[in-house]
This record gives C-alpha cells, structure tokens and sequence, in this order.
C-alpha cells in the first residue's frame, strides 16, 4: 500500500466512525472518480452504517438524469466547473435524503485543454444542515490514476468537513 492508500484508508475509517457515531447518511456523487469514493468508504467494515448509496455520473445525461444538473450550467460552465460540482452534490443529497453529500467532477487525463487541463478536479459538499462548499483542485498532470486517488482522498476530507458541520 503506497503512502495514498494509506490515507484514503485511514480517512474512510475516520469517515466511518464519525458518520456513524452522528447516526448520519452519506452520498457521493461521481464522475471522474467512476465510484472510488464510495468503494473507498465500503471497504470499511460497518460502513452500512452511514453510508446511504453512490450515484455514478460519467456522462452529462447521467449528471441531468440522475442528480437534476441543469443542461444550461453543462452549456455554459461545461461538466469540469463549479457550478456542476455544487449542482451534483445539491442534487445528490436531494435525491437520496441523506445529511452529507460530496461530489467529484474533473479531468483525470490524459488531455484536457488549455482552459481545463488534464488534473483539474471540482469538488462540492452539500449539507441537510445548509452548508454548501466548492472547491476546485488542480493536481497538474500527474497521471490518470494518481489525480483520481488525489481527488479521492480530497472528497473523503470534504465529507468529514461536513460530518463536523452536521
């Protein structure tokens, strides 16, 4: 286990433990990370007990049809962007009733653009609570799979950010 893994274990035990001891339910909502987060999360033993369930929206049409992302934000902002992030967990949290909700939205690599590279990730935190956070991250392009666990490992600290907030 390299020094990452190490991390997101021992930040989805925390997570585990914190969600579970609040009695709260946790969402996350996916693009980039393709169900990362939420496989991060399950492999903690008694994870069902805060943990609600994964929405796993690659495509656009699975960020509308899924977790109500307004095509005109897609439009404008484009999927990378703070306003989908913020829409996907607000959606997320919505859909499922669930207190905590993160979202990950971004571009792992290769390619990307001049304006949104390869390694530029959007994350949202979403709370029953009323807190609403964006933050956007970018990793430069540092390789698919290692922006994918850095973003991993961001959106576990985000839950926990909104675990002490609930």
């Amino acid at each position: 286990m390299n020094d990452l893994e190490a991390e997101i274990s021992a930040l989805a035990i925390q997570l585990v433990k914190q969600g579970t001891e609040k009695s709260l339910r946790l969402v996350v909502a996916e693009s980039c990370t393709g169900g990362l987060i939420g496989g991060a999360i399950t492999r903690v033993p008694g994870s069902s007990e805060t943990f609600d369930r994964g929405y796993i929206t690659y495509s656009n049409a699975a960020k509308m049809d899924e977790l109500s992302v307004s095509g005109a934000s897609l439009a404008d902002h484009g999927a990378v962007s703070e306003a989908v992030a913020r829409e996907m967990a607000q959606g997320a949290l919505s859909r499922a009733h669930g207190d905590v909700a993160v979202s990950v939205t971004g571009i792992a690599g290769p390619g990307g653009s001049e304006h949104k590279p390869a390694g530029l990730v959007w994350f949202g935190l979403a709370t029953r609570s009323g807190a609403l956070v964006t933050r956007e991250q970018n990793y430069g392009d540092i390789g698919r799979d290692t922006v994918r666990q850095s973003a991993v490992r961001e959106a576990l600290e985000l839950l926990l950010l909104g675990v002490d907030r609930s």
